[in-house]
């Protein structure tokens, strides 16, 4: 039986754990939160912040491999507890990832085409990137933010002024404004031995920030696919990875680019829950775990949709046929991840019905014209 030590508690955690279940893989987290997400299906939980050595060496004690759920764990505290045990995906990864000058300077030392940026840490700085990048531009704090917080669009010099008081002398990234056609992403899983693998792009639309739904595999992403895992493996195996990496990209003109990596389980893949022979979950555990990797082939076509802030009619839902429920046990709060729903079909077709019933009943008709233009 493999013990599995996780930094942070919340929904990938949960999924983790879940998927760990039938391979008599068992796991722990340490959360400061007193009811974390993951809690329920966990073997136990240590209380404690995330720079908290003593807690986590308490985690590590007990486990044969660390791993973490989210990218805005402190780095240097997980370094030190690599010379105990495994941590796995490497925190150079997880260094790298949090900063992004850092995640942008290393991907295109690599050859990887990423959009024109800028580090940006006053004013006369924004106005300089306006003028060498061009307008619209966007500026992100060059740590946190996520789901579109810390991050601004400039579409004029007088944005300027509000955007730098905004940022109050955080340390930021201006970014050229990539006209792209869609958004992609791929989840490539690599395991110690070198062994690699990747699943579908999978196409995703956002609504104010936050993804909304994800469809795989993307519609006239057969073309696309070997560019893309081209850029998975490069970055993967630079990194001496292990685990699940997934690559956020922009499509424009035949051509991809990438707008940042997560290195962890991502929310565009969690279609292969029921989607794919081996979900990502699974195959992070495997990899960490040093089992071999699962196939992460599509079963057909699958869609995925958030659920924000507040739970729909449940009995109404789950009268979809095909369709799956995950809920997160998270407390009710607006904008906030609380649970998802999917759909799987053997064609796009059958999925666009399914799925256009399931958005209705979501309360989610604005999607719908979303939806159909990714399906066709």
């Amino acid at each position: 039986m493999k013990r599995v030590g996780i930094v942070g508690g919340g929904q990938l955690a949960r999924m983790l754990a879940l998927a760990g279940h039938p391979l008599a893989i068992q796991c722990d987290v340490l959360d400061p939160a007193p009811d974390p997400s993951a809690a329920t299906v966990l073997r136990r939980q240590f209380a404690g912040g995330f720079e908290d050595r003593a807690a986590l060496e308490a985690l590590a004690d007990d486990c044969d491999v660390v791993t973490f759920d989210f990218e805005n764990v402190t780095a240097q505290p997980l370094a030190h507890l690599a010379a105990r045990v495994p941590v796995r995906p490497p925190t150079r990864a997880l260094a790298i990832a949090q900063d992004r000058l850092q995640e942008k300077n290393y991907i295109a030392g690599l050859g990887i085409p990423v959009a024109p940026f800028m580090a940006i840490d006053a004013q006369p700085q924004l106005e300089l990137a306006c003028e060498r990048l061009g307008l619209p531009l966007l500026v992100k704090t060059r740590r946190l933010g996520y789901d579109g917080k810390g991050q601004w669009r400039i579409d004029s010099l007088a944005d300027c002024e509000a955007v730098t008081q905004a940022l109050a002398g955080t340390p930021a990234i201006a970014e050229a404004w990539v006209p792209f056609e869609r958004e992609l992403s791929i989840i490539g899983v690599r395991a110690a031995d070198g062994q690699t693998r990747y699943y579908p792009l999978t196409q995703n639309c956002h609504d104010h920030g936050v993804l909304a739904f994800s469809v795989a595999p993307a519609p006239r992403g057969e073309a696309l696919q070997a560019q893309a895992e081209a850029i998975a493996k490069m970055l993967l195996d630079s990194l001496e990875y292990v685990g699940v990496l997934a690559i956020e990209l922009f499509e424009r003109d035949g051509r991809l680019i990438v707008n940042e990596i997560a290195p962890r389980v991502h929310n565009s893949g969690h279609w292969t829950i029921e989607g794919a022979h081996c979900s990502q979950f699974e195959n992070h555990l495997r990899a960490v775990c040093d089992l071999p990797l699962g196939s992460t082939a599509s079963r057909g076509a699958s869609l995925m949709v958030n659920v924000l802030g507040r739970w729909p009619d449940r009995q109404r839902l789950l009268a979809v046929p095909g369709l799956h429920l995950h809920d997160y046990c998270k407390a009710e709060r607006a904008g906030r991840k609380i649970g998802h729903l999917s759909l799987s079909a053997d064609c796009r077709s059958k999925l666009w019905a399914q799925g256009r019933q399931m958005l209705q009943l979501a309360g989610l008709e604005h999607l719908s014209a979303s939806l159909e233009r990714a399906l066709a």
